[in-house]
């Protein structure tokens, strides 16, 4: 693919894809049920990409992105570090409870995926965890976090954290609200690291 606006036909088929993997799972997920779910010819998903492996990392990094920019367009620069790891929160459990096939993607499909494929899915992850890295950052230069934490590791902390909740959730067959558990988690956050 060249750079610029994708056709719609290619984000079809990442939304025919996100569907059909969820429901069969990755590796038994066949291009042809995909095609069929994305209402085009089997042949035109080979146009825009080479193999399922392709389709699955363009899916995640599309849907990752679109999630980073929700996260960017839903912070600002007056909101407190509290504030902001609440909006990320609040942003992170909201797009995954609305959207139950892309949390069955992101939180058993992926896990099931080779080695290479999940050292490209930790790329497009990168700007994500970057993201939370610099409110951390943020609240320890205001004087909000404790000064003693090490920001790499309390990072992954939360995203792990958000990311057992949402997991948990899903195996509980959604039973609950996942935006109803925004509350509790940042609060278990923020025990560990208020000043």
């Amino acid at each position: 693919m060249t750079s610029g606006k994708k056709p719609d036909k290619y984000y079809a088929i990442l939304e025919g894809a996100l569907k059909v993997f969820a429901e069969h799972g990755f590796h038994k997920s066949q291009v042809s049920r995909i095609a069929k779910e994305a209402g085009v010819a089997d042949g035109t998903i080979y146009l825009y990409f080479k193999k399922k492996e392709d389709i699955l990392t363009s899916l995640f990094q599309e849907k990752l992105g679109e999630l980073v920019e929700k996260l960017n367009n839903g912070l600002n620069d007056q909101m407190t570090a509290r504030e902001a790891l609440h909006k990320v929160c609040e942003i992170h459990f909201s797009v995954l409870e609305g959207n139950i096939h892309l949390a069955y993607l992101t939180q058993i499909e992926l896990r099931q995926s080779d080695l290479e494929l999940r050292k490209e899915i930790g790329l497009a992850l990168k700007r994500y965890i970057i993201l939370i890295e610099n409110i951390l950052e943020k609240g320890k230069k205001d004087g909000s976090f404790r000064p003693d934490f090490e920001v790499k590791l309390v990072r992954l902390l939360i995203f792990g954290g958000m990311d057992e909740v949402v997991t948990s959730w899903l195996i509980s067959g959604q039973k609950y609200s996942l935006t109803a558990q925004v509350e509790p988690t940042i609060d278990f956050f923020m025990k560990g690291i208020e000043s």
